[in-house]
């Protein structure tokens, strides 16, 4: 073995208990698939610094800049980023060696006193720090004849549960996937579902990017990172970024989107792409899907997602979303 091969390769994470926690499984994933040490390097990022709501500065993207900047400047070999926080253009010096299969897309609700959404009292303050949320939450609301009162946030798993424990507020929302891999489920009063709120595209799933070419150990780490890639994941959240980047959207517009495998028994028969754009406020949704093949390129996803976003368009979904890049 080369003096090359035999050191660890270096993983670049946030610092997050959350991304912590997600980088740890992948790490592990990777020690059993090639036997080498992988040793994880903690990064800040500027999303983990400021105080700003992410809409202000730019979206969920600014958690993803500094990873890949630490593996381009060679600090680290590949890095792991909650696929959600990705910019839909994907840079030619970096590739999306792997998307693992996809953790739980759906959001969850912690509230006080274990109560659903449903449940929640007149004027109920709920905190997330998504437009998307705050625009289905508030139109489910107005639907179903409820009074809640949305209320941005910040802050990690910890900080956004405490919120709800001190009395602040009387429940926040947060992605599923992240208290699955913190092992913290039993917080959850209630999974909301997808019939109810759309997540946001990728949510529930992690992508292992490197360096393209023959950059550090580049060509050779992505054919062996891509041994972790679950296709049906790639070809779902590839549909729904699709659809995000055809209605020219950032990370933080209030979109929606899901796609999933339709079976006919035991056998898979379609994929169906759903998305959703509001105002925050809830008073305007637009709301479709469409069905096709299951695709089988890269290709026939993104096509997917260009279909839906066409049509969504063609409804006035543009007019909703605020932010356009």
């Amino acid at each position: 073995m080369t003096e090359r091969a035999e050191r660890p390769l270096r993983l670049g994470t946030r610092r997050s208990a959350l991304a912590m926690a997600q980088s740890g499984q992948v790490a592990q994933a990777v020690r059993q698939l090639t036997g080498r040490a992988v040793e994880l390097v903690e990064i800040t990022t500027y999303g983990d610094t400021t105080r700003e709501h992410l809409a202000q500065i730019g979206g969920t993207g600014v958690f993803v800049t500094a990873l890949r900047e630490a593996v381009l400047r060679g600090d680290v070999d590949f890095a792991v980023h909650s696929l959600k926080d990705l910019p839909t253009g994907q840079p030619d010096d970096l590739t999306l060696a792997a998307v693992p299969l996809r953790e739980d897309p759906r959001d969850a609700l912690v509230a006080r006193d274990g109560l659903t959404f449903a449940e929640l009292p007149s004027g109920a303050r709920v905190g997330t720090g998504s437009p998307r949320r705050m625009a289905q939450l508030n139109a489910y609301a107005r639907s179903h004849g409820m009074a809640i009162e949305t209320v941005p946030i910040r802050g990690n798993v910890d900080t956004r549960i405490g919120y709800v424990r001190s009395g602040e507020l009387d429940a926040v929302v947060l992605a599923a996937a992240g208290l699955n891999r913190l092992g913290r489920t039993d917080e959850v009063t209630e999974f909301l579902s997808v019939d109810f709120i759309l997540p946001a595209p990728g949510q529930g799933a992690l992508a292992i990017e490197c360096a393209a070419g023959n950059a550090g150990t580049g060509t050779d780490l992505a054919a062996m990172l891509a041994e972790l890639d679950d296709p049906g994941s790639r070809a779902a959240v590839t549909a729904e970024r699709s659809l995000l980047a055809a209605l020219e959207a950032g990370c933080s517009a209030p979109v929606g989107a899901l796609a999933d495998l339709l079976a006919d028994g035991q056998v898979v028969t379609e994929m169906r792409l759903r998305g959703v754009v509001g105002t925050t406020d809830g008073s305007t949704l637009v709301q479709l899907s469409t069905t096709g093949p299951v695709p089988t390129s890269h290709g026939d996803a993104i096509a997917l997602g260009r279909e839906l976003a066409s049509e969504m368009l063609a409804k006035g979904a543009a007019g909703l979303m605020g932010e356009r890049l």
